[in-house]
Order: structure tokens, then C-alpha cells, then sequence
């Protein structure tokens, strides 16, 4: 009994399916399909003006096709190798263009625990995030006779900042005379446009509600850490700049 030899296939083998490059190697052979759909239309229109010749030509496009089945399928078959070429070389520049894109991405900053920091590291801190967001010329200022500021800063559109800066424990919060104190001399003495209290402890509501009354923007944990790690705007685009005042003599357009 004889043992039957299996001819060996001549396709070769594929490699493990690929949904989004299949998907493209389908949408370009319906691109080339088209083309070529177009192209039938615009010779139907042709032959109907010139049917003498279009019958001439079918019949020798026929006695081609009969001839040369085979060769047909060859090139069909090397039409969507190329076809499957092409897609495989433009996701391989999608994929080296999205790379090159992830490399220019800043990296997330990571959450700082500033009720860690010694007071005045906290300071730089605070001035670094003011640095960070446009105000170039932001330093700490705080000591003995600073009068209640611990930073100074001109923000991106000209406007004074004048912060305060207080590293308390999570069980030591700014209460009112703390806001009192600084409220007396930022606007005062610093000619603060924007003055800023932040606290690792939070505030008192007698604090807050000083605060409010005064225009004092109060700054706690929460509000810290949404501003350090690009969650919220800084303090400054939260205020509403003034308006300008118009000019003697001048009417409004």
C-alpha cells in the first residue's frame, strides 16, 4: 500500500492576522477597484460612440483573457502583495511618527508632598511654581522684617503678586489673625494687585470669610496640589484683571 505524498503548498505561510492592517489592505484594493470601475465607465461611454471598434476590442480583450488566465491570476496575486507593501509601509511611519510624538510629551509631573518640606523650602517651592507658569522674575523674600511676604512675583501680564506662605501640619490651620496680619500690609505696603495666602493646613472659616471680604485668594492643600500638578490654572488667571480707565478728553468709539 502505497503512502500518499502531499505536494507541498505553494503559498506561503501568513503570518499571524492583523485586523488593522487587513482593514487598510482592504480600503486601498477598493481605492485601486474604483480607479479601475472609473475607468470601465468612461470605455462604456466610449464604445457607445464608437461600437464598430469597442467590439473589435472586446474580442481581442477576451482571446487575452482566455489565453492568459493564469497570468492573470499571477498579477492579481502580485497586485495585492504590493497593495499589502504599501499598507504595511505607511502604518510602519504611523507607528515611527506616534513614537517620535510620545518622546516630545512631558513626562507627568509627580504629586510633591509640601507639608514635608521645611518652611523655607516651601517658599522656594511656591516661588518655582510662579516661575513655572510665566511670572520670571518670582523670589522668595520671606524673613525677619518681611511684613508678611514670603514671595514677590510679577505675573504674565504685568500684575504684582504678593504671596504669603504658611507650612503648617495638617492639625495647624491659618486662622483669621494670621489673614488680618497679612492683610494689613500686601495691599498696603507690597501694593499687591494679587495677593495670595497658601497654607499646607488649611484655613479656619473665620479665616475664609476675612479672606473674602479683603480679596485675598486662600490657597489650601487641595488647591495646592490641584496648581503643582496642572489640574487647575494659577491663582492669578483666576482674577479678573481691571479694566482700563478711559482717558479724559476721549469718547468711546
Amino acid at each position: 500500500m502505497g503512502i500518499p505524498i502531499r505536494r507541498g503548498s505553494r503559498q506561503k505561510r501568513r503570518g499571524p492576522f492583523d485586523l488593522r492592517r487587513t482593514t487598510f489592505g482592504f480600503a486601498l484594493i477598493a481605492l485601486i477597484l474604483a480607479g479601475g470601475g472609473m475607468a470601465l465607465q468612461a470605455a462604456w461611454r466610449s464604445a457607445g460612440n464608437h461600437p464598430v471598434a469597442a467590439g473589435a476590442l472586446a474580442l481581442a480583450a477576451a482571446a487575452v483573457v482566455l489565453r492568459r488566465r493564469r497570468r492573470a491570476r499571477r498579477v492579481a496575486g502580485a497586485v495585492t502583495d504590493a497593495a499589502y507593501g504599501i499598507v504595511d509601509a505607511g502604518l510602519a511611519e504611523l507607528d515611527a511618527a506616534e513614537a517620535a510624538r510620545a518622546e516630545k510629551r512631558p513626562e507627568p509631573a509627580h504629586p510633591v508632598d509640601y507639608a514635608q518640606l521645611d518652611p523655607y523650602a516651601f517658599e522656594e517651592a511656591v516661588a518655582e511654581l510662579c516661575r513655572r507658569d510665566g511670572c520670571a522674575d518670582a523670589e522668595v523674600v520671606g524673613g525677619a522684617g518681611d511684613l508678611g511676604a514670603d514671595v514677590l512675583a510679577t505675573t504674565p501680564d504685568g500684575r504684582r503678586l504678593v504671596v504669603q506662605c504658611k507650612r503648617y501640619g495638617p492639625d495647624n490651620r491659618a486662622g483669621s489673625q494670621d489673614l488680618q496680619r497679612f492683610g494689613g500690609t500686601c495691599y498696603a505696603v507690597h501694593g499687591a494687585d494679587i495677593a495670595l495666602v497658601v497654607s499646607t493646613g488649611g484655613f479656619t472659616e473665620p479665616a475664609l470669610d476675612y479672606a473674602e471680604q479683603c480679596a485675598i485668594l486662600c490657597y489650601g492643600p487641595e488647591e495646592l496640589a490641584a496648581w503643582s500638578e496642572g489640574g487647575a490654572p494659577p491663582p492669578w488667571e483666576t482674577v479678573a484683571a481691571p479694566a482700563e480707565e478711559p482717558v479724559p478728553g476721549l469718547s468711546a468709539p
